[in-house]
């Protein structure tokens, strides 16, 4: 009678297995909580980004109004390299993102590129000034506007449109798909095309860094490789660097160099990709294993 009691009981977690083997999300934060309370040194971090970070994030405190979301966030990111933020739903991920670009107050601490402190900037200068590109989620692009039409709108900042136009063309030629669609409605794109077109029109810029926010949300599986080649493609060969936050925590880390784990606003964990996908409290809580 236990027996059946427990195979029929209902439970909400993370992970697979029966209900005896599912972890709550109530035992995920606990359990996340008292691993966070340790947190990597700052030796660890500069030894990730091999000592020479491109971007740099220290002390940072920030939020939404007067919410504080983010406690004291360090992070560090080399040039060409590239970083997965996994955790728990409301960790804080995003946030970094948001704050990043210029999305959120910032209360304490300081982001700087290549040594140049960009913290305050507005969004369009992080752009135009510091090469900080930030993809949106999802249902960025403009359905009524042709695949080029929003290409040229990613070159808002240029100096002419004669420059968005050959910013556009340098894309073309490297995704035909793109090209071959050119003059086409981007609302008959499908989803792996869309997204295809969103990361390209942040490319418009030439930017240093890319801010990737879930970038297999909503895709079919089939779309989902493709898009992580691109990533790929655009780390090893135009050594961008990459700061993403993936909901597919084994994807994100299976691709990227470094991974770091959030919990409740603070970095909980960092070690390289590999090794993450490898530890045992990763894999039981953020890894379904």
């Amino acid at each position: 009678m236990a027996e059946d009691r427990r195979k029929g009981r209902a439970t909400s977690g993370y992970g697979f297995g029966d209900v005896d083997t599912v972890l709550s999300v109530d035992d995920v934060a606990r359990q996340a909580q008292e691993i966070a309370a340790e947190g990597p040194g700052r030796e660890t971090l500069e030894e990730l980004c091999n000592g020479d970070p491109l971007l740099r994030i220290d002390g940072l405190r920030a939020g939404y109004g007067k919410m504080e979301i983010l406690h004291e966030i360090d992070l560090l990111c080399g040039a060409g390299q590239s970083i997965c933020l996994i955790g728990p739903n409301g960790a804080g991920k995003s946030t970094v993102l948001h704050s990043v670009f210029g999305f959120t107050n910032i209360f304490d601490g300081r982001i700087s590129v290549n040594g140049t402190e960009v913290t305050h900037l507005s969004p369009k200068d992080k752009l135009k000034r510091a090469g900080i590109a930030y993809i949106l989620q999802d249902n960025s692009v403009f359905p009524d506007l042709t695949v080029e039409e929003n290409l040229l709108m990613g070159g808002y900042l240029l100096d002419s449109r004669k420059d968005a136009r050959d910013a556009a063309q340098r894309v073309f030629d490297k995704y035909s798909r793109l090209a071959e669609r050119r003059h086409q409605r981007a609302g008959v794109l499908s989803g792996g095309e869309r997204r295809l077109l969103e990361i390209s029109r942040a490319l418009v810029m030439d930017p240093k860094i890319l801010l990737v926010d879930e970038p297999s949300i909503g895709l079919e599986p089939r779309f989902i490789d493709m898009v992580f080649e691109i990533l790929d493609d655009l780390q090893h060969a135009e050594r961008k660097t990459i700061l993403m936050v993936e909901q597919n925590a084994k994807k994100g880390l299976e691709f990227a160099d470094i991974g770091y784990v959030l919990v409740s606003g603070q970095i909980a964990m960092a070690g390289r990709g590999d090794d993450l996908l490898r530890d045992e409290n990763v894999g039981r809580l953020f890894l379904g294993g």
